[in-house]
């Protein structure tokens, strides 16, 4: 079953192209990695999905319900805007800069969106959070404040935080490229640990091993478009485009 459906989704900024017919599908279960030089459209293409940006056509469907699709003249047309409100639910976004609320508990953090959005009571959103804290190794920082905390920790909360509102797709856009590398094993563990749970995952970053080893599908993105897909065998042991091996070189070297 296919949690989520992109399907030549183009996106341009102020007249550059920076999303060229773009075509992904995510099964239930599957870790997805999109892997790929900077600015190659990679984030761009995370939040078309989560509708932090728009598309300008393409269709994308998510856990069968339709976010956007072409109309007759091939431009983007969007669901209602409730509709797209109940989509947005499917998705949980983690972002490399953690975005906590820096006046608010460890604990406030992640209650919050679960109170609001999802009508939790205040003793259903703690109990959850305490036991997200707690699967994060973190259940004594429920008080502490976001600047009294690591960057790895900070991190660990934000995903506890995208988890508390209990997505069925969980993105992640290059969350450890703000960490120093012992901070970055403390997120690559969780997301394996996640990994291991079957948790549906499509992980934007520059991590390739950890691509190689965690990831079910690998994706190759370059100048807004798809280079190369496959299994992480398929990429990494037998790389059939040159733009690839020459990006993959210095990390099969290793």
């Amino acid at each position: 079953m296919h949690i989520l459906t992109a399907e030549n989704i183009y996106k341009s900024f102020d007249g550059t192209e920076v999303l060229n017919g773009i075509s992904i599908d995510v099964t239930k279960g599957e870790v997805l990695a999109i892997i790929g030089p900077s600015g190659s459209g990679k984030s761009t293409f995370l939040r078309c999905v989560s509708q932090l940006e728009t598309v300008d056509s393409g269709e994308i469907v998510i856990c069968g319900d339709t976010l956007v699709k072409n109309g007759k003249n091939e431009k983007a047309v969007y669901s209602g805007k409730e509709e797209c409100r109940k989509i947005g639910l499917h998705i949980g976004l983690v972002f490399q800069n953690f975005n906590l609320f820096p006046h608010f508990s460890v604990l406030q953090n992640i209650i919050e969106a679960p109170m609001r959005v999802l009508n939790k009571t205040k003793q259903e959103a703690e109990a959850t959070g305490r036991a997200l804290l707690q699967k994060m190794d973190l259940s004594d920082k429920a008080d502490a404040y976001p600047c009294q905390l690591s960057g790895g920790q900070q991190q660990r909360v934000s995903i506890a935080r995208a988890l508390a509102m209990n997505p069925d797709i969980l993105f992640f856009d290059e969350p450890t490229s703000a960490l120093d590398p012992e901070l970055t094993g403390e997120i690559l563990k969780v997301i394996r640990e996640l990994a291991a749970e079957h948790m549906t995952m499509v992980v934007v970053t520059h991590e390739m091993k950890f691509a190689r080893d965690v990831a079910d599908y690998v994706v190759f993105m370059d100048n807004g478009a798809i280079v190369e897909q496959g299994s992480p065998e398929q990429l990494f042991g037998n790389t059939q485009n040159e733009r690839t091996r020459s990006f993959l070189s210095r990390f099969n070297e290793n």
